[in-house]
């Protein structure tokens, strides 16, 4: 199974068909296996990797550092999982270190970012601060290289 996670987080557009003979198995095979990874939930959903910097249309990206109070009964996830819900959040982890959540936030202006987080984020009772770090530029996502390099021409001494 790994080894299929790994082909279709490397380009998940790949025909079953070269999934099936890349790992040596059989397009029923290749099937089965998906389905039960989307049925499992391991698998959950496919997407493009988007170079937003080559878009017209401005966006910016935060990554918001929050602490917060965890709720008895619930710890950290019930107060998680009500921040991951809001629009603006792509993402939500809880993270080890000086804080316990790691937001990223996207919006069409940092005053939209700004309003977010003072409105929304901050508002919320079990939030005790937020650090808010803009997006300069990014070199690299989900495992895609952002930088472009000329073509070599040489031939290749290793792999």
């Amino acid at each position: 199974m790994e080894s299929l996670l790994r082909l279709l987080q490397q380009d998940s557009t790949t025909p079953r068909e070269d999934l099936a003979r890349q790992l040596n198995i059989t397009l029923d095979e290749v099937n089965r296996r998906i389905a039960a990874l989307e049925k499992e939930g391991v698998i959950r959903g496919y997407q493009a990797i988007v170079d937003k910097d080559r878009l017209d249309k401005n966006t910016v990206t935060a990554m918001i550092e929050v602490r917060i109070t965890p709720e008895r009964g619930g710890g950290f996830d019930r107060i998680a999982e009500r921040i991951a819900k809001f629009d603006q959040v792509v993402s939500c982890y809880l993270m080890s270190g000086g804080y316990d959540l790691m937001v990223v936030v996207q919006g069409g202006s940092l005053r939209e970012v700004a309003s977010f987080v003072s409105e929304k984020l901050s508002t919320l009772e079990p939030v005790i601060s937020t650090a808010t770090h803009f997006r300069l530029k990014a070199y690299k996502e989900n495992g895609a290289l952002f930088v472009d390099t000329a073509p070599d021409d040489r031939l290749a001494v290793s792999p």
